[in-house]
C-alpha cells in the first residue's frame, strides 16, 4: 500500500493553446471531431506536426465523413489566435501538407465486431491506462494541474477579450504552480512560474501585475499567501513562440493532459485517436471509475489502472491504489466492486460514455486544450454511480 507523504511540496505545470503541441493536439481532435459527427463508426489516428509557417497532417483515417483537412487546420489555427503574420505562424500564409491513408486491416479486424478471433470488439492495442481523483479540490483533481490549467486559460480569454491593454499578449504560454502539502492535503500555493508570449509593447510589471491578478481570480483564497514566490518571463523576453520557436507534435503534453505528474501514466497519449484506442477510451473510464469511488466517499484519494491485450475485449487486469485513504479493508474490495459496477469491456466504455458522438456541448477538440479531466462538460466526469457504488461496498463491509 502506497504511503503518504504527509508534508511536501509538489508541481505541476500547463501549456495554453497556442503551445505548439497543443497546436498540433488541436488540429488532430479537430478532424476527429469532423470524422465521428458525420460518421460515428470512424477510425482516426492523426498526427499533426507543425513549425514556422508549416503543418503536417499524418495518419490513418476510416471514414464515410467528407472532410476538409486543410480547412480544419486553419480554422483551429485562426480560433486559437495566429492571425499576425509577422510572428512566423499564421492561419492564411501557413503551408499545409496532408498524407492520410486508412487504418490497417490487421489492426482493423482485431476491434471490430464479429471480425478477428475473437467475436466481440477487441481492444485497439496492447497497454495499460490510468485513471485517478482526489478530494483535494471541488473537480476532485490534484490542486497543482487544476490551478496550472486555470491561469492560461484565464490568460487565453483576456488576450481574446479584444481590450486593448492585453494586445500584447499572444498566443503562447505556459504555467507551472507549486503547492504545499500537508497531511496529504493540499495547504497553500508556494509559487507560480508563468512565461508568456508577448510583442515588443511588452512591459513586465504589466504583465506581473496581471498574473497576480489572475491567480487571485482562478485560485481560492485559502491556497494564497503574502510569501507566494513569482517568476514571470524569468528569461526576459519571450517574442518567438508558437510553431516558429519551437515544433510542435501531437501526443506530446500526455502529463499536461492528465493529472500534472501525481500518480502514474501508462504512456498512452489521447488527441488524434478515437475510442476504438483504448489508450484514450480506457483512461478516460478509468478516471470515471476513480472519480466516483471519491465522489462515493469510498476514498480520499484513488488510483484505477487497467491493461489490455490488443483484439481481446476482456481487461487482463484491474488494480485499484487509494494510497492509504480507502475506507474499506483493502483495496483488492474496490477491485471487485469495480467489476460488479462497471464494464471495462471497449464496446461497452464506449456506449456508455457515449464517446462516438462528440457535440456542441462537448468534443475532442475541447479536450485538447487545459486538460482533459477536470471540467463537467465531459461525459466522463459524471458522478453518476455513487449511490450504485455505496450500495455494493456496503457488502463488503
Amino acid at each position: 500500500m502506497s504511503k503518504i507523504n504527509v508534508n511536501h511540496v509538489f508541481t505541476s505545470e500547463s501549456v495554453s493553446e497556442g503551445h505548439p503541441d497543443k497546436v498540433a493536439d488541436q488540429i488532430s481532435d479537430a478532424i476527429l471531431d469532423a470524422c465521428l459527427m458525420q460518421d460515428p463508426t470512424s477510425r482516426v489516428a492523426c498526427e499533426t506536426l507543425c513549425t514556422t509557417d508549416f503543418v503536417v497532417i499524418s495518419g490513418e483515417v476510416t471514414t464515410k465523413a467528407k472532410v476538409d483537412y486543410e480547412k480544419i487546420a486553419r480554422e483551429v489555427i485562426k480560433e486559437i489566435g495566429y492571425t499576425d503574420k509577422n510572428i512566423g505562424f499564421d492561419y492564411e500564409t501557413a503551408e499545409i501538407v496532408v498524407k492520410i491513408h486508412e487504418q490497417s486491416s490487421d489492426i482493423s479486424q482485431g476491434v471490430t465486431e464479429g471480425e478477428g478471433l475473437y467475436e466481440e470488439q477487441g481492444a485497439g492495442d496492447q497497454g495499460m491506462m490510468f485513471g485517478y481523483a482526489s478530494d483535494e479540490t471541488e473537480e476532485y483533481m490534484p490542486a497543482p494541474i487544476l490551478y496550472a490549467h486555470r491561469i492560461v486559460e484565464r490568460l487565453a480569454a483576456l488576450r481574446k477579450s479584444g481590450d486593448p491593454k492585453y494586445s500584447y499578449l499572444k498566443p503562447d504560454s505556459k504555467s507551472q504552480v507549486s503547492f504545499h502539502y500537508q497531511n496529504g492535503k493540499a495547504d497553500h500555493l508556494e509559487a507560480v512560474v508563468v512565461s508568456h508570449q508577448h510583442d515588443a509593447t511588452m512591459k513586465i510589471e504589466d504583465l506581473t501585475a496581471l498574473v497576480k491578478d489572475v491567480v487571485k481570480e482562478v485560485i481560492p483564497a485559502e491556497f494564497l499567501n503574502d510569501e507566494i514566490l513569482y517568476y514571470i518571463n524569468p528569461t526576459g523576453r519571450f517574442e518567438i513562440g508558437g510553431p516558429n520557436g519551437d515544433t510542435g507534435l501531437t501526443g506530446r503534453k500526455i502529463i499536461v493532459d492528465t493529472y500534472g505528474g501525481v500518480g502514474s501514466h501508462g504512456g498512452g497519449a489521447f488527441s488524434g485517436k478515437d475510442p476504438s484506442k483504448v489508450d484514450r477510451s480506457a483512461a478516460y473510464m478509468c478516471r470515471y471509475i476513480a472519480k466516483n469511488i471519491v465522489a462515493a466517499g469510498l476514498a480520499h484519494k484513488c488510483e484505477v489502472q487497467v491493461a489490455y491485450a490488443i483484439g481481446v475485449a476482456e481487461p487482463l487486469s484491474i488494480n485499484v491504489d487509494t494510497y492509504g485513504t480507502g475506507k474499506l479493508k483493502n483495496d483488492a474490495d474496490l477491485e471487485k466492486i469495480i467489476r460488479k459496477v462497471f464494464s471495462l469491456k471497449p464496446k461497452n466504455i464506449i456506449d456508455s460514455l457515449q464517446l462516438k458522438y462528440p457535440n456542441k456541448e462537448w468534443n475532442y477538440s475541447m479536450s485538447a486544450r487545459y486538460g482533459h479531466f477536470g471540467r463537467s462538460c465531459f461525459p466522463w466526469e459524471k458522478t453518476d454511480k455513487i449511490k450504485q457504488l455505496q450500495e455494493v461496498a456496503a457488502e463488503f463491509c
